[in-house]
């Protein structure tokens, strides 16, 4: 299995944390990652507020690549529509040309009405662009040339300088959590990325409609997904317990306030359909408690026997996925969040990196 770590940077759930040094125990973090065997770090994009601040991952694993030289760098993603495609182009080129290749290229559309709204974006656009931006990105890095004739980017077209050196074949990701997003990851060949915030059982018919929507496009078996979450590990189960309630519910608690859950301006803007049932789910079903526990179902917590039993459970209903770990959110302190990486790599890590490929049909059984 190939496992990465995510880097959230938030403040969300401390106090009085300054910016540095959210940043300063990020890097810390990632270099213990890079030291410790994990396959990948991993970044958001997002800005303005205490829930993540990254405004540009490409820079920051820019940075990384240079600071780590023997793991990958990803984007979690780059939020397509606050950008123009041919500057996505170009700085996924440098960056992986500078990191020989080591880039993995995840790409998103958005969902923080509050950042479209700073960008000066109308959020109703943002499935259209990223539909018609996302393959001229994915095509200049594979052709050298972006081009471009829609309704949103008329593109000459342009020769990408450095020109791309390596090929991205299996190394382009796209954030799926809505259907519209399950078909558009599925038409661009991209793994699908998912986020730990409800039990895996409820995923899974999307998973798997990802799946045959590949088949259908390309003909070929999909990419397996990347799993996103958020993990609190201690060698004590009842201790752990009780900081995963407080931490991955304060992260809970950013994620409704930064995307404006319990709204109903979903309802508004085209193209956030599924959200908008999200958030009526949220409302009827006890609001941020419920959500809670169905978060702490599908997220990793406990001691690293409890955590290796959860994820042979998920691989067993998913079939093969790839991870993307995060261990410093919602206030969790830096010694707790290295507590957990170092914990998950000695114990964790060294298992499922010995799984071998399973297939759905076995995943099934």
């Amino acid at each position: 299995m190939d496992v990465g770590m995510m880097m959230v940077f938030a403040s969300y759930g401390w106090e009085n944390c300054p910016d540095k040094q959210v940043w300063d125990e990020e890097i810390r973090l990632a270099r213990m990652a890079a030291d410790l065997g994990f396959d990948c770090l991993w970044s958001a994009e997002h800005h303005f507020n205490d829930y993540s601040f990254v405004p540009d991952n490409l820079a920051l694993m820019t940075h990384l690549t240079a600071l780590c030289p023997n793991i990958d760098v990803g984007t979690a993603a780059v939020i397509v529509p606050w950008h123009d495609p041919l500057r996505v182009a170009e700085n996924a080129a440098v960056l992986d040309m500078l990191s020989g290749g080591r880039l993995r290229l995840g790409l998103g559309r958005g969902l923080a009405r509050r950042e479209f709204h700073a960008f000066r974006l109308d959020m109703s656009e943002s499935r259209a662009r990223f539909d018609e931006a996302a393959p001229m990105i994915i095509n200049a890095l594979k052709t050298g040339f972006i081009e471009g004739d829609g309704p949103y980017y008329k593109q000459p077209r342009t020769e990408i300088r450095p020109r791309p050196q390596n090929a991205f074949d299996g190394r382009i990701y796209a954030v799926a959590s809505s259907e519209d997003s399950i078909d558009s990851a599925a038409k661009l060949g991209a793994h699908m990325v998912m986020f730990a915030d409800r039990p895996w059982e409820m995923r899974k018919p999307m998973i798997d409609r990802g799946r045959e929507l590949h088949q259908k496009y390309h003909g070929t078996k999909a990419p397996v997904p990347l799993l996103t979450e958020f993990a609190v590990m201690s060698a004590n189960l009842a201790e752990c317990e009780d900081e995963a309630r407080r931490y991955q519910g304060k992260f809970v608690e950013s994620n409704f306030y930064h995307y404006e859950f319990l709204g109903e301006h979903f309802a508004k803007v085209k193209g956030y359909d599924s959200y908008q049932q999200k958030a009526e789910i949220a409302r009827k079903g006890g609001g941020l408690p419920a959500a809670v526990e169905g978060f702490m179902k599908a997220a990793s917590w406990g001691t690293p026997d409890k955590v290796l039993r959860g994820l042979e459970e998920r691989r067993k209903l998913l079939g093969d996925f790839e991870m993307n770990v995060a261990f410093r959110f919602g206030g969790t302190p830096f010694e707790v969040s290295k507590r957990g990486l170092e914990l998950f790599a000695k114990e964790v890590l060294p298992v499922v990196k010995k799984w071998g490929p399973q297939s759905t049909q076995q995943a099934a059984e």
